[in-house]
This record gives C-alpha cells, sequence and structure tokens, in this order.
C-alpha cells in the first residue's frame, strides 16, 4: 500500500513536469490539483484528481486540499512547480504544518522590491528600484534616477502588465491596473541574459547561461522572442561568478534558479545587474531544452528539493562544457499570436525538417482555434532548436522566424456560431438529434459517405475517413477555414469519439480529452480509476479465456456479468448465475464484435449489480457537473442485456436521488471528464447507487427526444454549446413523462410486412418510427444485435398514462415475419 500522501498542484497543459517519473505513484498516494484544461496532462495512476476553476483560487484550492485530505490522509509534501502556484502551494504549508517552503522563505523570490532589497544589501547590483503606488511615486522616482523607468508588479509572471514611461507625458497617461501593487525601476538599455540551474551545499551545481534575442517585454507587445545560449567561454566565466554571489545571496537552502541580468559591455569587463530571480525552473521552453539537449530535469529537481530528497549528480556541474556537452548548444522561439484572441489561424507552416530548422515545435494547424489562455506555453507558435555553436543556434532561430508564414484572424463572436458533426448516424435514430441541432445553429458534417437525408439541415458537408485521425483533422479544419465564427466539434457516435477527441485536441476546440475518452471506452480502467478513487463500484476481474474467467467468477461470487471491455451496445453482455452457465455463455461475451470498436485484450468479469438500471444524462463545463436527464431503463432477453425501452419521469424526489447525483459527479472527476455531454448508466443497487459505465456522448435510443419532451431541457442543443465552449440552458420548463418501447418480433425470421399506421393515431403517441423493413431478418439475442421492428414513443402526465398508450399503440402494429426456418 502506498504510504505517505503527496498533494500536487499542476497548471500545465503540455509535458513540462513528468510526475510519473519522479514520483512513484505505488510508493506514495499522489493526488493532484489541477485545472479542467490541465487535467489530461495528469498521471493516469494519480490516487485522486481534484478539478478547480483556477489554482490561483486560494479558496477553492484549500477546499480541494481538503477534499484530499479527508480521503488519503494528511499531506506530508505539497509540490508546485509554476511560479504562480508557488504562493498558494506555501501557504498551504504553513497552515497545514507541512515541511517546506514557507510564504516568508518564498518572499524575496516572489515580491520584487523585497528581491532588490535584499540583492542590494549583499552588495550584487541592480537597478534602482522602489515603490510605486501612484503617480507621484513614479515622478519622485524619476526625478532622483531619470527617465525612462519600467512600471511592473510587485508580484507577477511573463511580464504582464509590464510598462516603459519614457517621460512625463507617458506618465501622465498611464492607467494602473486595479488591485496590482506595482514597483517602479530604472530602465538599463542593455542585453538581458537568463541564468538557469540548481544550487546546493554553497554552489552552483549545475547551470546554463543564454542571451534573449529581443526581450519579453517586447513580446507582450507582439515580437517574437527567442533565446541562444552562449558559448563564449571568457563571458561564460563572468556569468558564473555573478550567478554564483547573486544566487548565494538569495538563499543558501537547495533550489532550481531562474535568474535575468541586464549585460553590459560598454568596457573592458562585462557588467552585470540582477533583473530578477525566480524559485523554480525557467519557463517557455527551457525545461524542454535542459531536457532534451542536456538531459537535465530541471523540474525533478525541483520535485527532489520540495521533497526533501538529494539531488542527484549533474553533467558538467562547474558549468556549461567548452562544446556545449553532449548535446551541444540549445535555444528557442517563441512567436506571439498575431491576431487578438479568441482567433482562427488562418496559416502556420511548419518549420521541422527544414534546413537550420527547429528539432521541435509546437504550432497550431491552420484551422484551429486559439483560446485566450495567459502564459508562455499558450503564446502562439513555439520552437526548440539545437547545434554545435551558439551562432549555429542563432542563426536558425533568426532564420526561422523570418521565414514562418503565421496568420491568424480574430473570432468575431456575433457571428452565428458553427459546430462540425462527426457521424451522423442512423436515419431512424438520430434524425431527430441533427433537426435539433441545425434549429439551434450551424451545423457541417463530416461522414464516410456523401450527405443524404442530412441535406436539408447542414451548412456544410466533407467526406472523409473518419477511421484516421489525421484525415479527419484536415477535414474539421477544411469544414471550418475561413469562418471566423465560434466554432466546435462534436459526436454522438461512440466508433468515432476518441477520433473526435484526438481531433478536438489538436485544432484546440472544446471537447471532452482524449485520454478522458479511454477512460471511459475501456471498461476495465474505468473500474480501476473508480477503485483508486475509493468510489463504490462493482467487483471486476479481468480475464483471459474461459478458465480465467471461472477461476474470476468464483473469486467474486455468482451472478457474474461477463463483457468485453470496450465494445458498446451491450454487445457481448451476459449474466451468468453459475460455472455452467459461464461456460455455455463464454464464447457469446468473447467473440463478440461492434463495427469499429477495438474489443481490447481480454473479458472483464464484474459482480451483478442486482436493481433497477437507470441512465443519467449530464452536461460538463469546466470540470463542473449538471445531472440533466435521468431514465429508467426497460431491459429484457435474459441473460442478454437487451434494452427493450426507456422512461423519462420526474425523479429528483427519489430517495436516491442526491447520493446518485453526486455519484456521478465524482465519476466524473475521477475519469477525467470536463467538457462535454455525458451518459451514465447505473444500477440502484441495495448499497446504493453503482455505476455500470459512463459513454463519453449523447445518450442513444431517442432517451434526449424523451428528455427534450419530458423537461424540455433540449440535450442535442446542450451538446451544440459544450461543444463551443458556452453555458447552455438546462433549466425544465415542464415535469412530465416520455418513454419509448421498442417492438421485437416473436421469433427469429424475415420481415414480410410492417404497418405501423395505426399505431400513430393512437393519442398520446409522439411518434412511430418503423425501424425494420420488408426482406429484413432479424434474429433475436444472443444471435442477432437490436432486432427491433419498431419503435414508438409518447408522452402522458405520468408513467401509467405512458404506459396504457404504448400498449395500445404496440397492440395496433402490423408485423408479419416469416420463420426462419421458412425463409
Amino acid at each position: 500500500m502506498p504510504s505517505d500522501h503527496v498533494v500536487v498542484l499542476h497548471r500545465w497543459t503540455d509535458s513540462y513536469a513528468d510526475y510519473a517519473s519522479y514520483l512513484d505513484h505505488s510508493e506514495h498516494r499522489v493526488s493532484y490539483v489541477t485545472t479542467p484544461r490541465a487535467r489530461a496532462a495528469l498521471p493516469a495512476a494519480a490516487a485522486a484528481v481534484a478539478v478547480v476553476p483556477s489554482t490561483e483560487d486560494r479558496a477553492a484550492v484549500r477546499a480541494a486540499v481538503d477534499r484530499l485530505t479527508a480521503e488519503h490522509g494528511s499531506p506530508a509534501r505539497i509540490v508546485a512547480l509554476h511560479e504562480v502556484d508557488l504562493d498558494v502551494a506555501a501557504e498551504l504549508r504553513e497552515e497545514l504544518g507541512v515541511p517546506g517552503e514557507t510564504p516568508d522563505r518564498l518572499r524575496p523570490f516572489r515580491d520584487k522590491l523585497a528581491m532588490a532589497r535584499r540583492l542590494a544589501a549583499q552588495d550584487v547590483p541592480v537597478p534602482p528600484t522602489g515603490p510605486a503606488p501612484d503617480h507621484a511615486a513614479v515622478a519622485a522616482f524619476a526625478d532622483r534616477h531619470g527617465w525612462p523607468v519600467i512600471l511592473k508588479p510587485v508580484r507577477g509572471t511573463a511580464s504582464s502588465h509590464v510598462s516603459r514611461l519614457d517621460g512625463p507625458a507617458d506618465l501622465a497617461g498611464y492607467a494602473f491596473p486595479p488591485g496590482v501593487p506595482l514597483l517602479v525601476q530604472s530602465y538599463l538599455p542593455h542585453g538581458i541574459l537568463h541564468v538557469d540551474g540548481v544550487a546546493a551545499d554553497g554552489d552552483l551545481r549545475v547551470w546554463r547561461a543564454s542571451r534573449y534575442l529581443n526581450t519579453c517585454l517586447d513580446f507582450t507587445h507582439g515580437d517574437a522572442l527567442g533565446s541562444v545560449e552562449i558559448d563564449d567561454p571568457v563571458l561564460l566565466k563572468a556569468v558564473g561568478e555573478f550567478t554564483r554571489r547573486a544566487v548565494l545571496a538569495m538563499s543558501a537552502d537547495p533550489w532550481v534558479f531562474h535568474l535575468e541580468l541586464f549585460a553590459s559591455a560598454d568596457g573592458s569587463e562585462p557588467e552585470f545587474h540582477v533583473l530578477e530571480v525566480g524559485a523554480r525552473p525557467g519557463g517557455a521552453e527551457i525545461p524542454f531544452v535542459w531536457r532534451e539537449v542536456h538531459g537535465v530535469d530541471l523540474m525533478a529537481a525541483a520535485v527532489d528539493i520540495q521533497l526533501g530528497r538529494p539531488l542527484p549528480a549533474f553533467p558538467h556541474p562547474a558549468g556549461p562544457a567548452e562544446d556545449g556537452g553532449a548535446g551541444g548548444y540549445g535555444g528557442w522561439l517563441l512567436v506571439p499570436t498575431p491576431a487578438a484572441r479568441p482567433c482562427l489561424v488562418v496559416a502556420a507552416t511548419p518549420q521541422t525538417g527544414l534546413p537550420d530548422g527547429p528539432y521541435a515545435e509546437r504550432l497550431p494547424a491552420p484551422g484551429s482555434r486559439l483560446a485566450d489562455l495567459p502564459g508562455y506555453e499558450h503564446s502562439g507558435a513555439r520552437f526548440r532548436f539545437r547545434g554545435r555553436t551558439g551562432a549555429e543556434v542563432e542563426r536558425a532561430v533568426t532564420r526561422t522566424a523570418a521565414r514562418l508564414d503565421y496568420r491568424c484572424e480574430p473570432v468575431d463572436p456575433s457571428r452565428p456560431p458553427h459546430v462540425v458533426l462527426v457521424g451522423t448516424g442512423g436515419r431512424v435514430y438520430r434524425e431527430y438529434a441533427l433537426r435539433d441541432a441545425a434549429a439551434h445553429g450551424r451545423v457541417s458534417t463530416v461522414n464516410d459517405a456523401p450527405a443524404d437525408w442530412e441535406l436539408p439541415y447542414l451548412d456544410g458537408h466533407l467526406v472523409a475517413d473518419t477511421g484516421d485521425v489525421d484525415a479527419l483533422t484536415r477535414a474539421v479544419a477544411e469544414a471550418l477555414a475561413g469562418d471566423a465564427a465560434p466554432a466546435g466539434l462534436l459526436t454522438w457516435s461512440e466508433v468515432l469519439l476518441e477520433r473526435t477527441a484526438e481531433a478536438a485536441e489538436r485544432l484546440g476546440l472544446p471537447h471532452m480529452t482524449p485520454q478522458a475518452v479511454r477512460n471511459c471506452r475501456d471498461k476495465l480502467r474505468t473500474r480501476q480509476l473508480l477503485e483508486r478513487a475509493g468510489l463504490p463500484s462493482a467487483r471486476y476481474a479481468v480475464a483471459h479465456g474461459l478458465d480465467s474467467a471461472l477461476a474470476a467468477a468464483e473469486r467474486i461470487g455468482y451472478p457474474v456479468v461477463v463483457k468485453p471491455r470496450a465494445l458498446a451496445g451491450s454487445s457481448g453482455v451476459v449474466l451468468a448465475g453459475s460455472p455452467d452457465e459461464l461456460a455455455a455463455l463464454h464464447r457469446h461475451a468473447d467473440r463478440a464484435a461492434f463495427a469499429g470498436l477495438d474489443p481490447l485484450d481480454g473479458l472483464l468479469i464484474e459482480e451483478y449489480l442486482d436493481g433497477p438500471e437507470i441512465s443519467l444524462d449530464c452536461v460538463v463545463l469546466a470540470g463542473e457537473v449538471h445531472c440533466v436527464n435521468l431514465a429508467r431503463k426497460r431491459i429484457g432477453y435474459p441473460p442478454f442485456f437487451e434494452e427493450v425501452g426507456h422512461l423519462v419521469s420526474p425523479w429528483h424526489h427519489e430517495p436516491w436521488a442526491d447520493e446518485t447525483t453526486d455519484l456521478v459527479t465524482r465519476i466524473h472527476a475521477a475519469l477525467g471528464v470536463t467538457t462535454g455531454v455525458t451518459h451514465a448508466e447505473l444500477r440502484l443497487t441495495a448499497r446504493g447507487p453503482r455505476l455500470v459505465e459512463l459513454n463519453g456522448r449523447l445518450g442513444g435510443d431517442y432517451i434526449p427526444l424523451l428528455g427534450r419532451l419530458a423537461t424540455g431541457v433540449d440535450l442535442t442543443a446542450a451538446a451544440m454549446d459544450a461543444a463551443l465552449g458556452r453555458v447552455p440552458d438546462l433549466r425544465p420548463t415542464r415535469d412530465d413523462c416520455a418513454e419509448v418501447r421498442f417492438l421485437y418480433p416473436g421469433q427469429d425470421g424475415t420481415v414480410a410486412r410492417l404497418d405501423v399506421a395505426g399505431a400513430r393515431e393512437v393519442p398520446g403517441v409522439e411518434r412511430v418510427v418503423a425501424l425494420a423493413e420488408p426482406g429484413q431478418q432479424l434474429l433475436l439475442p444472443p444471435r442477432g444485435v437490436v432486432p427491433r421492428l419498431a419503435a414508438v414513443v409518447a408522452t402522458g402526465p405520468d408513467a401509467a398514462a405512458c404506459d396504457r398508450t404504448l400498449t395500445e399503440a404496440l397492440n395496433r402494429i402490423e408485423a408479419t415475419i416469416t420463420p426462419a426456418e421458412e425463409a
């Protein structure tokens, strides 16, 4: 069993930190506090994940840590690697009595006034610096030290709210940002270096110096920002000596540092002033370059320090090798987005593989949308370089910046939104949904075949191989190209869900993440994650072969449910009440298939959850789960789980309602589902509600239609809004009942005649849909899959009224089946 509890505050979406390699998740109970957008970057082995709107929201983070503490015990350590999260982590350590950096120890690194005072007190040069509470203070400072001056937050990052004022006129027109304490500093017209590394035991353990191409301030004004590692041995010697002075003046404790220096070469010897220093790994591409070019993981060193572990040996501990080391020299380039966000990427030419090109890039694809997100991670186009000399790296950075064609167009929120739907599905089951979607906004489709019945509802259509994520992504980008309206991506197909999620991730569109989709699709993974999160579930085992299945069932106890790990539509799902039944039914489950889905390796053997089965449709926005539409399932043809009907009726008064909504909310968090519309299937057992499975898409079998008829809430419209990142209207306008019942043949055979006209005349019938046609063969379970003749949908004030209507309507359907042996 894992011993101590480690809490990690995390905010990156990219792989800046490899927590799984830093922390043995089987040795420690590692839980995370993160944001909806960053949730997907976390290790699958996390003991628990708490999602908050922002890791800067102190109240939300503290509440999340309290919940994690209640579940997994008091934290032994708290880890935070991003500069913005250091303050909250320090406060939590102090409040909870956790070892590590406290607010007092952190203050000189986060409070730039305190930083300047500490350095000056140790005779380390810094530009003249003072508080800037108002215009008068800045004017007085400029009278003493001259113009220009720099105004910046006392606590800040990524040059946010940093301004240069060249004289009294600039000051007179300057508006102080509300609630942001500022300092004023003399402007130094020197080049800027950054030095990154690790200090411990009174010395620098490892370090490297780089020269900025342009400045961070210019980057905030729309200019590209680059960095190249220095290879001049004379300059490196001077930088190393100054860095040692500055770093030791700040702290004698072990720490990872990011030091920025003004470097003047006016005299024979370079002169340095400290711009600022952070007690954390550098931002931008610095952690990646160190890891990929030099084989040193600064994030790992920071985790070691925060956990109180000894630091490893570093290559070239005295500083950079004369040849840069085994990987040579590194550099990076950030190109800001050339339009106000949110925006549509019009052009972005890849640079990897070109002469003097980068070895790695993060470049948004044309057709993708860029949200308005803070930090260098989301700055625009990002590139990383390596070379044998600093000059070689600088040439590559310069040439990449010169030849890059990167153009964007602002999204116009006033334009009608545009949602691309991947896979429309069968007309009989999904035409109502496409009609509802089109009534709510513009819809284009991407399908494997040309549009047919869909055409009256569409704004556009493209044919593409939806089984190929690259082809699918290109088609979605083409469908949205040149359209700067708000955009979204949606599918209600289980088969296409994972590829749609991958396309959405590449194109920057709101969607459930691919990892969350996989967590739902793989039923074994679902059970494992629920178990790890401490949520009530079903006993389970994975079996390979009949002997393994029999042994698993013996451990769990009969009856057991046998199911493929990753199919759909109850394909291959059976109930076995004894070893003999399991032996007889095992082949049915083991050989089950569903077109377009991989069943994955092994069968899942689960405890049978006795009790009524329900489904609960939810809308998830930024990690907040809204439980909307509950349907009571009708199951037939035992030992198989054929869904023969669904009833949506009032449910909030039920004694199990609150427990069910709480469990479903926690299940979404455990599986990493933070965006989209979901369809949860549960059993109401004597021990409480238990999950059967969670599907990451709109429910089937007309369930969303039933919800609209019974409550007035349109789940299809809600799915459209969620795909656009918008909050849908989920307010019910009525509390009636709506039910669908499916008509099955009495025996295997071929449909000779089907007449549903009589059923349509029954009062209370909302619609009748013929699901089969003459000449179609229907085989009952287990020989056939969903062998339905017709669907009848009815509405009424209560369940009894729906039942009477459906019974009469189904009796009026005339069907002639030629038995299989006569066909």
